[in-house]
């Protein structure tokens, strides 16, 4: 099997907008999407990638090309767009590129922000639920274990990860910004995950005056909110929140709005107008876009957020620009282990061939002798043993050593030619 073999067709922040990812989004188990991926014909292995930002099939097939056909039809089934729009939305890379590609996710130089470590592990995480659910083989076991290692060398590495912020920091930069500071500022965290968690480190590291914590489950929203010496309420207790706090960052798992216009809209009143500042980093949006017609209602969502990592690229891009040249060394690695894949049956198919022969001629011989001693007996047992390890010395060298001018797969069939290893008897 060669890299052309393995393919990735996805969606993520650069090639679509919120509102067409929000669609895409998976949430829960995974199982549903890793069995109809592995049931497109010709698909031997699948791992399956859903985040905030991205949704990605990484997949190994006979034919990639016409795989992807069927797994891009997978992931916009529900979208109710024409293929030439999801094309338009969609990415697929085929071999190196496809290698490359996982490599720059895992190590977040194909991030919203660059750098930021979350990615590594939702990556983990995607790849334990495909191994759960046996999806996973030769080839994407290798390559996504060593997705996992070129991060790790990439973190050691270079210093990507010094500048770079994460997406909750970046809401957080934001709503300093806007506020001129937040040391007597009041915040409700809605949801109590991991996004929320990150919202609320940064936030009392930059100073907040009071955290609030609201979630569908009071018992998570408590006990985030104790970490931060802040208060938890119930969702249901939102209203009542959003009339005294100045900023409301939401990032919940909700399938629907949770805050709407016309609920914002006489809150106002009781607010007397005091600027509301409203970041969304939910995908899909927990928060209706028209929020923003309201007077003194500010409302972000996470495609806005890029403004706000701009603060440090100049030093994450050479950063990240020393870490691709990492990636391609690697890439290049992977592609000669690769290689060596297409070569080991070769070897073996050698290996089993001579050792049948050795073993019919030896014993052919020892049936014609018939008064040898035991010791004698294992003597020409050896001597077959010796001379097929030496015989096969030089082919297997030549199968295993590629120069940059070698052309692997004319070798093989060269090999194999020679030695017969393709005919139907086996013997040649």
């Amino acid at each position: 099997m060669s890299a052309e073999s393995i393919g990735i067709i996805g969606v993520n922040h650069k090639t679509a907008p919120v509102a067409v990812r929000e669609k895409l989004a998976f949430s829960g188990d995974c199982a549903g999407p890793l069995m109809a991926l592995l049931a497109i014909p010709g698909c031997r292995e699948c791992c399956f990638l859903s985040t905030c930002n991205r949704v990605e099939a990484i997949f190994v097939a006979e034919q990639p090309g016409e795989a992807a056909a069927a797994v891009r039809g997978f992931l916009f089934a529900n979208v109710g767009i024409s293929d030439e729009e999801a094309r338009k939305y969609s990415y697929f890379h085929q071999g190196k590129e496809a290698v490359d590609h996982l490599y720059k996710v895992a190590a977040s130089l194909d991030s919203m922000v660059v750098g930021e470590p979350q990615i590594l592990g939702q990556l983990k995480n995607a790849y334990r639920e495909a191994t759960e659910h046996k999806t996973t083989g030769v080839i994407l076991n290798r390559l996504l274990h060593k997705s996992f290692s070129v991060a790790k060398r990439i973190r050691t590495e270079t210093n990507i990860g010094g500048s770079a912020v994460s997406i909750s920091f970046a809401a957080v930069q934001l709503a300093k910004k806007i506020l001129g500071g937040l040391q007597d500022k009041s915040v409700l965290l809605v949801g109590a995950g991991e996004m929320a968690e990150l919202a609320a480190e940064h936030l009392v590291s930059q100073g907040i005056g009071r955290v609030v914590v609201a979630n569908r489950t009071l018992e998570r929203a408590a006990k985030l909110a104790r970490q931060f010496n802040g208060t938890a309420v119930g969702l249901a207790e939102l209203p009542t929140q959003l009339a005294e706090v100045d900023i409301m960052i939401s990032s919940t798992g909700a399938t629907d709005l949770i805050l709407r216009k016309d609920d914002v809209k006489p809150l106002m009143r009781q607010r007397r107008n005091r600027p509301l500042f409203l970041i969304d980093i939910a995908v899909p949006r927990d928060l209706d876009p028209e929020l923003n017609e309201v007077d003194n209602v500010y409302l972000y969502d996470i495609d806005d957020l890029k403004n706000v990592v701009e603060v440090n690229k100049a030093e994450r891009e050479r950063e990240a620009a020393r870490a691709e040249g990492i990636v391609a060394e690697e890439v290049v690695k992977f592609g000669l282990w690769l290689e060596g894949m297409a070569v080991s049956p070769t070897i073996a198919a050698l290996r089993q061939k001579a050792n049948a022969i050795r073993e019919a001629e030896v014993a052919k011989t020892l049936a014609s002798l018939k008064s040898l001693s035991d010791a004698e007996r294992k003597s020409i047992e050896m001597l077959g043993n010796a001379i097929v390890n030496k015989l096969l010395h030089e082919p297997t060298l030549f199968l295993k050593n590629n120069s940059p001018h070698d052309n692997a797969q004319v070798k093989l069939a060269f090999v194999r030619q020679l030695f017969g290893l393709d005919k139907d008897d086996g013997q040649g």
